[in-house]
């Protein structure tokens, strides 16, 4: 009888074992995978966008601008902590350290991509763009798509193009109203093979520095001066170590966004739309801004009469566009013929070709 007992016992505990095992165990995996669906969702995410430039650029009003709109758009999920004026990397470490997560949004100038992208060097074309409307067509159309389809084949991930405004000329020697002004001088620009030619095609001395330098090296009198946009001018106090400025609009200094492709692509699909429906959010308040902030340090400056101001006449601008027309030859094969097609067309289109 004792026997039956066991036996029956060991049936029943196998019975139950089977029930466990061969039912239990398929709901139990159900839950597993639905967990790994919202996995992150519940979790707090901290992410860090460096930039170079002061807080009070439009970049920097932008990045915190940005920042707050993820915050709200993730219920504080996601919190964008912003490091300005290179307090972690200047502009070319930031690369490195975006590529290995120590960072995970940058926002460099289109100079300091053609660094490590040629077809970039575009942007850097002398009097390539008339107005902001033309730059705002630029990167919303076929140029904007080709420059981010090149760089994300370098493992980043092209979010938006940002505004600042147009560069404009500053020195300590001279008022430059003729491109033969420059003739000798010692000017700072941005890492561009474009930009430096620019300078030799009128026998000036160009040299690349960090821009977190410049304001030191201006008034240590190791360069004449340099190129940059009333915010930057202005924010940096480049103007206090200036006599001259030329508004030159020569240049278009923008930036684009970029982030780590893997690790974006490891982010909960809802944390990515939420971070890109701030960014749209962000990119369009900083198109409605920036121009402003610009005219506003630039009548700040006048107001500090610190500097001779010279604003370039139509003919005079003439005149600078023909001075700098060989430098499209020199590089047109470095960018590519599709870019440069495009470029051209939107060109013709506003009547500056």
């Amino acid at each position: 009888m004792k026997n039956l007992i066991t036996i029956a016992a060991f049936v029943v505990i196998g019975l139950m074992t089977s029930l466990y095992i061969g039912f239990g165990y398929e709901e139990n995996q159900n839950i597993a995978a639905e967990d790994e669906e919202v996995k992150g969702l519940n979790e707090k995410v901290t992410l860090k966008f460096s930039y170079v430039t002061a807080e009070n650029t439009p970049k920097g009003k932008a990045a915190r601008y940005f920042a707050q709109a993820v915050k709200e758009k993730t219920n504080g999920w996601v919190e964008v902590e912003v490091y300005p004026n290179g307090m972690l990397y200047e502009a070319q470490e930031e690369f490195e350290a975006l590529r290995n997560n120590q960072v995970h949004f940058i926002a460099p100038a289109f100079s300091e991509i053609a660094v490590r992208d040629n077809k970039w060097m575009v942007m850097d074309f002398p009097f390539a763009f008339e107005n902001e409307r033309m730059v705002k067509e630029a990167f919303q159309g076929k140029i904007g798509e080709l420059l981010f389809e090149s760089i994300e084949t370098s493992h980043y991930k092209g979010l938006a193009f940002w505004e600042n405004g147009f560069k404009h000329i500053t020195n300590n020697i001279r008022p430059i109203t003729d491109p033969k002004d420059l003739k000798g001088l010692t000017m700072r620009v941005m890492p561009s093979k474009v930009l430096s030619e620019t300078y030799h095609k009128v026998d000036a001395n160009p040299k690349t520095y960090p821009f977190n330098s410049v304001y030191s090296l201006l008034s240590d009198g190791k360069i004449d001066g340099t190129e940059n946009t009333l915010s930057n001018i202005y924010s940096k106090g480049f103007y206090e170590q200036q006599r001259y400025m030329t508004i030159s609009r020569h240049n278009y200094l923008g930036y684009a966004v970029l982030t780590n492709k893997s690790m974006w692509n490891r982010l909960p699909v809802e944390h990515q739309q939420a971070i890109e429906d701030a960014m749209d959010e962000t990119t369009e308040w900083l198109r409605t801004h920036a121009k402003d902030i610009n005219n506003e340090m630039l009548e700040r400056m006048k107001t500090q009469n610190v500097m001779e101001i010279h604003e370039l006449t139509a003919e005079e601008k003439e005149k600078w566009k023909k001075t700098f027309t060989p430098v499209y030859k020199q590089y047109e094969e470095n960018i590519g013929q599709e870019l440069i097609k495009e470029l051209k067309k939107l060109q013709k289109k506003y009547d500056i070709s």
